[in-house]
């Protein structure tokens, strides 16, 4: 009998999905927050079927957006399915798609330090035309279509190629509004131009604009909600070894890339040099931020 009583007082677990980095879709040796890396620990923290609510962990500088509203979409399609609020804790940073993660949740909590917003697009790259030019190199790209290599950095910019660009963000950037407004329905106290135009704030002033609702981290705020003895139990994705101290909050280690360091069955040459370019990538989508 006291097993019984034991069993039915036991502690409620709220499972932890931790969304730590850029958003896209990554390989063998990229990290990558995509929806085919996270949909197993997706699945896995709403299928704890006692669990009063799934709680989202969130550090992320932004990336792909498709890649954060497919993510986003499949954390409400499993909310509403098995009827789970889901609440949101912003540690450093959910700015551009990191934001768009953080609306997948019904409650969104930040530090009063985190960086928050950025509702915004932004597509970058650098002009090379002049640079070949001045050591002589002749660039030769033959196409099926006139606008096929458009924004192409080896050749001058052209104003229809850079309205054609600007059309698409404006596209995409109407979606991450919408999204905002539906989901923040209600809680918004500030003007559009104020909040769509890719400004980021500090958790304490986005609470005030309405983008978060307290300023509150993820044990205080789930013990109030569900007792003191409440249990956090986090799925996390698998990590690429690679990227293990690139990111804040690890141990900023990068591993010996000689063959004889190098761990057996790893790629070499060419995607080594691919991976320490996306490493590189990475720190400055989070140092616009600061970080």
């Amino acid at each position: 009998m006291w097993l019984i009583d034991r069993l039915r007082r036991r502690a409620p677990v709220v499972p932890v999905l931790r969304l730590t980095g850029v958003i896209g879709s990554g390989g063998a040796l990229r990290r990558g927050l995509s929806l085919a890396g996270l949909a197993g620990a997706i699945e896995r923290a709403f299928r704890v079927s006692k669990a009063p609510a799934v709680a989202l962990a969130i550090s992320s500088p932004g990336g792909a957006p498709v890649q954060a509203a497919l993510i986003a979409a499949r954390i409400r399609e499993l909310a509403e399915e098995k009827k789970k609020p889901v609440f949101a804790f912003v540690e450093d940073v959910a700015a551009s798609g990191g934001y768009w993660l953080a609306c997948a949740a019904d409650e969104i909590y930040v530090d009063r330090s985190s960086i928050v917003g950025s509702i915004g697009v932004v597509s970058a790259g650098f002009g090379l035309h002049r640079l070949i030019e001045r050591f002589g190199v002749e660039r030769r790209v033959h196409t099926a279509g006139s606008r096929k290599a458009m924004l192409d950095p080896f050749a001058p910019e052209r104003d229809e190629d850079v309205a054609k660009l600007e059309s698409v963000q404006a596209d995409i950037h109407e979606a991450f509004k919408a999204l905002v407004r539906e989901r923040r329905a209600g809680r918004l106290r500030a003007d559009e131009e104020t909040l769509f135009e890719g400004e980021f704030w500090t958790g304490g002033r986005a609470v005030e604009l309405g983008l978060a609702d307290r300023v509150g981290h993820i044990r205080p705020v789930l013990r109030e909600k569900f007792g003191p003895d409440v249990r956090l139990r986090v799925a996390t994705p698998a990590r690429s070894w690679l990227m293990r101290g690139i990111l804040p909050g690890t141990d900023r280690r990068l591993w010996d890339m000689t063959t004889a360091e190098r761990p057996s069955g790893l790629p070499d040459g060419a995607a080594w040099v691919d991976a320490v370019l996306a490493a590189v990538e990475e720190r400055a989508w989070w140092q616009r931020f600061g970080l």
